[in-house]
């Protein structure tokens, strides 16, 4: 089942049609901004302030948070996105209250199982998980809203939304500061995600309906399983090689590896405020102009490498100086990893292309199949590459990873698209 689309959307002059699409692409990428920009800034706080050591710390609890993140968007508010983008306001919002409602319980039933695993883990990582626990409802309830928001196309409401994240921020970070362990900057991380989760309430007057979570999971079984199982391979991916990485060469390794993507930050700003957008507008095209499918996914993937690519050059000229100042003791590990880290997000940035398109066509099989294949080569290129050649070693295999994970996806949304316009009106859910 696609999104219905209405009459203004179809019967709109092309022109109108594109002011429309840059409109929304441009809330997109300030929404990400806005969200990047605050993640970024307590990335390097906590980098100068704790150390590469208790910044590795900081980082497994960090990807730790990216798994959970994408559970709840494999069950809660990828499916709204693929299914109520454009539909009309009433259905909007009932689907909204289930959909927020899952993501709340998802961040209650996970938060209670890190707090039960925090004090057994004990040393530095096990109060990082306990404060991860008690963060997590706010953390993903706001992640939702603005998913939600994008669905109905306002944009604006999901970037006001996560400056008010980031102006709740500062005064917590102030107070972690004095604190000056990785806890309390969790904690500060998280009760400004939770005031923030709380004015989405306000802004959209719709209230989580936790009671809905269980229909919601049953109505879209078909694609929301597979989407959990799709995300949680790619962020727990991230995380076993993390983890691995950590066994193998330190703790201080999973310090650099974090550094380098901070570094690369302001672009995958870029490449994430675009991913807020692109299923919906991959959709929007589908609906339209089912042919022009093809080309619209490789603009947006080719373009996005190419800026990766672009930005990694930039890095690379960045003196030793200013590298220092903002990631202090972390800078001289990190800044060797800047050409495979690089070159593993333009990859990763040419694939999310294909993904659009494999989501807005609802081809969630083969969007599990690709995904899970990705996995398997992040993980093995990272912790193979970090066997043989430590942190260095494991940057590189996760780069040449990413590039041949971005080929299958491309490959699937040929696939996809040829038996898509064999049977134009075929029903998207899958058994």
């Amino acid at each position: 089942m696609t999104p219905m689309t209405t009459e203004e959307e179809t019967t709109a002059p092309a022109g109108s049609a594109r002011r429309a699409l840059v409109g929304r692409l441009s809330w997109g990428l300030a929404d990400q901004a806005a969200s990047s920009i605050s993640n970024f800034v307590v990335g390097l706080y906590v980098a100068r302030s704790l150390g590469v050591t208790a910044f590795g710390v900081f980082s497994l609890a960090w990807v730790t948070y990216g798994v959970v993140l994408n559970v709840s968007r494999g069950l809660a508010t990828d499916p709204l996105v693929v299914r109520f983008s454009g539909v009309p306001d009433a259905s909007w919002r009932a689907a909204v209250a289930r959909s927020t409602g899952t993501a709340l319980g998802v961040g209650a039933a996970i938060g209670a199982a890190c707090l039960l695993v925090g004090p057994a883990l004990g040393g530095r990582v096990g109060p990082a998980f306990a404060c991860l626990g008690v963060m997590l409802p706010g953390l993903l309830l706001q992640d939702a809203w603005r998913f939600s928001f994008f669905a109905a196309g306002s944009g604006r409401k999901a970037f006001v939304n996560d400056v008010v994240w980031g102006v709740a921020l500062v005064p917590a970070m102030v107070v972690a500061a004095r604190v000056g362990s990785v806890a309390a900057y969790l904690l500060a991380w998280g009760a400004s995600a939770t005031v923030a989760a709380g004015y989405g309430c306000l802004q959209s007057g719709i209230r989580p309906r936790l009671t809905g979570a269980r229909g919601w999971l049953r109505e879209q079984r078909d694609l929301g399983y597979r989407y959990l199982v799709e995300n949680v391979s790619l962020s727990g991916a991230s995380q076993l090689r993390a983890y691995g990485l950590g066994a193998i060469v330190g703790i201080g390794a999973v310090g650099a590896v974090r550094g380098a993507e901070l570094l690369m930050g302001p672009f995958l700003a870029v490449l994430m405020g675009l991913s807020l957008v692109t299923v919906p507008e991959a959709a929007r095209v589908l609906r339209r102009a089912p042919r022009r499918l093809g080309s619209f996914c490789l603009l947006l993937g080719g373009g996005q490498a190419a800026a990766a690519l672009l930005w990694g050059g930039a890095l690379l000229l960045m003196p030793d100086r200013l590298g220092e100042l903002a990631l202090g003791s972390v800078w001289h590990s990190a800044s060797q990893l800047i050409v495979p880290i690089a070159l593993g997000v333009a990859g990763a940035g040419l694939g999310t292309g294909a993904a659009a398109g494999l989501r807005a066509l609802g081809a969630a099989r083969r969007s599990l199949r690709s995904q899970l294949f990705a996995s398997v080569c992040y993980v093995g290129g990272g912790l193979g590459g970090a066997a043989v050649a430590g942190t260095v070693g494991s940057a590189w295999g996760v780069a040449a990873a990413t590039v041949s994970g971005s080929a299958v996806w491309w490959l699937h949304l040929r696939s996809a698209r040829r038996e898509h316009h064999e049977d134009p009106i075929r029903e998207e859910r899958t058994p």
